[in-house]
C-alpha cells in the first residue's frame, strides 16, 4: 500500500532542492485534482506525481533519469502503472503515454513549472495573482521561463483532449489549495521606512 508520507521520505532522501521539491508538490497538487475530476484513484495519481522527478537531482541526464528512479521505485514496491506513467513524463523513454495517469502527469509536469515561474513574477509572488491569460500571454515570451517546453504543455493538454485554457486555469487552482507549501501565498508588503 502507497502512502503519501514514505513517498515523501522517499523524495527527500534523493532531492535536496527546494525548489525540486516544490515543484514535485505542485505536480502533485495538480494530479489529484485530476485524480477527483476524473473519478481515480487520488493516493495512486498523487503520489505518481509526488515522485516523478525524485531521481534528477541524483541523476539528471537523459541515460539516468527517469530510468534509475524506476528501478528504485520497483525495488521498493511501487506498483508497475506507477512507475510506468513516471517513464513515460519523459518523452525520450520510449513508453508511450497511453492510460489517463500517464497523460495528466505528461500535461501537469512542465505547466506546474511555468505556473510556479509565472507567480515568482508577479508582484506579490502570489498564485492569486496568476490566470490563464496571463499565462498564455508568458508562454508567446520565448525569453521567460525559456527551459520549460511550451510543445509539452499544449501537447500535454491536447492529449487528454482538453481545452488549453481550461488546462491552465484547473492547475492554476489545484496549485492554489497548497500556495503556503509552495512559497506561492504571497508575500506581506515590507514595512516603510
Amino acid at each position: 500500500m502507497m502512502n503519501r508520507e514514505s513517498a515523501w521520505s522517499l523524495l527527500c532522501e534523493y532531492t535536496r532542492s527546494e525548489s525540486l521539491r516544490k515543484h514535485m508538490m505542485a505536480v502533485e497538487a495538480c494530479m489529484r485534482a485530476y485524480a477527483r475530476k476524473f473519478g481515480e484513484d487520488e493516493n495512486k495519481w498523487g503520489i505518481t506525481g509526488l515522485l516523478h522527478d525524485f531521481d534528477y537531482e541524483k541523476y539528471p541526464t537523459t541515460q539516468e533519469h527517469p530510468f534509475v528512479g524506476n528501478k528504485i521505485l520497483e525495488e521498493r514496491g511501487y506498483p508497475e502503472d506507477v512507475r510506468r506513467a513516471i517513464l513515460s513524463h519523459a518523452d525520450y523513454s520510449g513508453v508511450k503515454r497511453e492510460t489517463n495517469m500517464e497523460k495528466a502527469l505528461f500535461a501537469c509536469d512542465e505547466l506546474a513549472g511555468f505556473i510556479t515561474a509565472s507567480a515568482l513574477v508577479k508582484p506579490g509572488k502570489s498564485l492569486a495573482e496568476v490566470d490563464a491569460k496571463s499565462v498564455r500571454k508568458k508562454m508567446k515570451d520565448k525569453a521567460f521561463a525559456r527551459s520549460v517546453s511550451r510543445d509539452d504543455i499544449i501537447n500535454g493538454a491536447a492529449d487528454m483532449g482538453i481545452d488549453l485554457e481550461e488546462h491552465i486555469a484547473f492547475c492554476i487552482e489545484a496549485m492554489k489549495g497548497i500556495a503556503s507549501e509552495l512559497g506561492l501565498a504571497g508575500q506581506a508588503a515590507a514595512p516603510s521606512a
